[in-house]
């Protein structure tokens, strides 16, 4: 049987489904009952209502010991996809409790009953900080600490240590660094937030760029790297590099909506998260927009997929086509 931890996300909704469709025996960790309606709700998008009853749920949290004995039991692969995505400040207490120690607790209980095989779903925001004589991050980019970070990224690093102190132990990994993954539903969280930030009339672009892929294929590349030989490596999940304004146009074309037409300079963005942080402090409206928030809109980073091109010569799915797929979907 497989363990999926983060069943009710984006990222584990998508991969207990794939599992499912394929015949296999799953059990997903859920927190609330709420949240399994997220997962019911995916299920239904896709016509496949009838597979979610095929779902073992167990409620348990990563960072609740006790509540994971039961969790793991007859289990020989896990999907670890939990976690707190947040780039609010006032989350970084919670924010690296759940994503570095939920992970150790993982590692651990993998490790205790000897678990086949760990994927864990790390992010490029875990990838290092490129040097000066270098144009694009590569897994072999190295961290520098001196440099700043979100709390987010900081908590994905510090997860991917804990998966290889696991692996020093013994333990066969595999972890995977997406990009923005682009995907159906959660509309309240990741990138379910640009589509709702886009139908609501957003007005403003930038002209960063990061990297982007569809959620269908970080599930199938999941699944191969699980059943296949490899094991011990980290590989970036990247389809296609791409400028902010063009998803959004990309986005606001497929939900027939008009596109952003004022450009968020850099200076802008750093006038409106001060003001964010102004809001927030004195008011205590939840942050929307950081200083982290505001440096990542701007920057222009380029990831290279050609790491896990070679490995199981794979083709990803065109971005800009899969926003139009799941908008009409």
């Amino acid at each position: 049987m497989i363990l999926v931890t983060g069943g009710t996300g984006l990222v584990g909704a998508h991969i207990v489904l794939h599992l499912i469709e394929n015949g296999e025996k799953v059990r997903a960790i859920y927190r609330n009952f709420e949240s399994i309606e997220k997962t019911k709700s995916l299920f239904a998008r896709y016509k496949k209502t009838h597979l979610f009853e095929l779902i073992q749920w167990i409620q348990a949290d990563i960072i609740d010991v006790p509540s994971l004995e039961n969790a793991f039991l007859g289990i020989n692969k896990v999907y670890h996809c939990a976690a707190i995505i947040s780039f609010d400040p006032k989350d970084e207490e919670l924010i690296r409790k759940v994503n570095i120690e939920g992970t150790a607790n993982i590692v651990n209980f993998c490790l205790a009953y000897k678990i086949e095989k760990l994927c864990f779903v790390s992010s490029i925001a875990a990838l290092g900080d490129l040097a000066s004589y270098e144009k694009m991050i590569t897994e072999k980019t190295e961290w520098n600490p001196e440099k700043p970070h979100s709390d987010y990224a900081i908590s994905k690093y510090g997860a991917e240590m804990e998966m290889w102190r696991g692996q020093q132990e013994g333990l066969d990994i595999i972890i995977i660094n997406p990009g923005v993954i682009i995907g159906p539903g959660f509309q309240e969280s990741g990138s379910g937030l640009l589509f709702k930030k886009v139908a609501n009339g957003l007005s403003f672009y930038t002209l960063g760029s990061t990297g982007f892929i569809a959620v269908s294929d970080v599930v199938m590349i999941a699944e191969k790297l699980m059943n296949s030989d490899i094991q011990n490596k980290r590989f970036t999940l990247v389809a296609q590099n791409i400028v902010f304004k063009t998803i959004f146009n990309s986005i606001a074309d497929a939900l027939q909506k008009q596109r952003p037409t004022k450009h968020a300079t850099p200076f802008f963005m750093e006038i409106v998260w001060r003001i964010d942080w102004f809001l927030a402090t004195f008011f205590g409206k939840k942050r929307e927009f950081t200083r982290a928030t505001a440096k990542a809109s701007c920057s222009k980073n380029l990831y290279s997929n050609k790491k896990i091109k070679n490995a199981l010569n794979i083709e990803f799915k065109d971005i800009e086509l899969y926003i139009q797929e799941i908008s009409h979907s």
